[in-house]
């Protein structure tokens, strides 16, 4: 019987929202208040839904800690052991348990966790494991993953039989990330143990020498470390304060606001080559996320000194925000809109047919 889904993708910036109905249509929603509040956003949604009442609910949750299925009912045991991984994404975990007790004070319906992280749990141990000791049980875990899979997806459609090559994706949005895909398979991301790591973004720095954290600690008390690292770092820091936002970057005049787009570009390229290195090549480029996907800006200056690896953008396409933006002499380069809440809607389904027959 077809049922009605509602699917919540909750981030660190905005709330996105997709409505699938029993009769095949889909509505969708996006909420991004200034300065952005979670509850507000479910409020404002709860009213643009009128009287409709999804037969189960499925929520974007960025960290499933060790949980390798891609998506779980969400029972009294399943949110009891999400809030003790809450440290591993704080920035997140909070707002997706939220979103979680305002449905049930909304609906009468089935809850249902989705994970980013279920995605990279192909990683092989060359990529998993952190040059720690072992016995302290961190490693990598990756991010994105719910996008990564879409996008995975969809390859075959944009590259036939190359989609099962060595194809690099990037995740740019106030969360960024890239990901290596081999035969559609995540191999390596640049993500780690939580979504701080890797490239700078809006907020968070991305990696940084174990010294400078340190050295952090001795100023800080955890508390107020752990606000500097999830919400003042990355491109609001390389801006001098003046903006975590990329297009306030790219409008911007000022000298701060080129050296923080500069210094954002610079780093997603270094990551590309970093995986062109430990691949032996890349065959396609991918660009996704609220940056990748709506700054051709910054899709330009990522890809201009990348001719060595094969990537030349088609100036006039790039522009256009074209689905190909490569030119005819490059190796493909896309731009492909996330959505994951494409993905949600088969995960919850899913979910809730093993559940029955269960």
């Amino acid at each position: 019987m077809s049922q009605v889904i509602l699917v919540l993708n909750s981030g660190s910036s905005s709330l996105k929202a997709s409505l699938f109905r029993a009769d095949g249509t889909r509505q969708d929603f996006h909420y991004a208040p200034r300065p952005f509040a979670l509850a507000q956003a479910f409020e404002a949604l709860f009213g643009d839904l009128g009287g409709a009442a999804p037969d189960i609910v499925g929520h974007r949750f960025v960290h499933g800690g060790e949980a390798v299925a891609a998506a779980r009912i969400l029972d009294a045991t399943e949110i009891e052991r999400l809030r003790g991984i809450t440290r591993l994404a704080p920035l997140h975990i909070p707002g997706n348990l939220l979103g979680v007790e305002l449905c049930r004070g909304r609906f009468d319906a089935p809850q249902v966790a989705c994970f980013d992280t279920a995605f990279h749990h192909t990683l092989p141990e060359l990529a998993r494991r952190l040059p720690i000791p072992g016995k302290l049980g961190m490693r990598r875990y990756g991010f994105h993953g719910l996008n990564y899979a879409y996008i995975a997806s969809t390859l075959p459609s944009h590259l036939g039989e190359l989609a099962q090559g060595r194809i690099v994706v990037a995740h740019l949005g106030a969360g960024a990330s890239l990901c290596l895909l081999e035969g559609l398979k995540s191999v390596d991301t640049s993500m780690g143990y939580t979504p701080a790591g890797g490239i700078p973004m809006a907020t968070r720095s991305g990696d940084l020498d174990p010294g400078v954290m340190l050295e952090l600690a001795q100023n800080y008390d955890s508390e107020a470390l752990r606000d500097l690292v999830y919400h003042r770092m990355g491109l609001l820091a390389l801006s001098d304060g003046e903006s975590s936002e990329m297009q306030h970057l790219l409008e911007s005049p000022s000298e701060v606001a080129r050296f923080a787009v500069d210094y954002f570009c610079r780093q997603v390229r270094a990551a590309i080559g970093a995986f062109a290195a430990k691949a032996g090549g890349i065959d396609a480029l991918v660009f996704s996320g609220g940056i990748g996907e709506h700054a051709p800006q910054v899709r330009a200056r990522i890809c201009d000194p990348l001719g060595h690896l094969g990537f030349v953008l088609d100036a006039e396409a790039n522009q256009a925000n074209s689905t190909g933006i490569s030119a005819a002499c490059s190796k493909p380069v896309l731009r492909i809109a996330a959505d994951e809440e494409a993905v949600m809607r088969e995960l919850v389904e899913n979910a809730l047919a093993r559940t029955k027959a269960d």
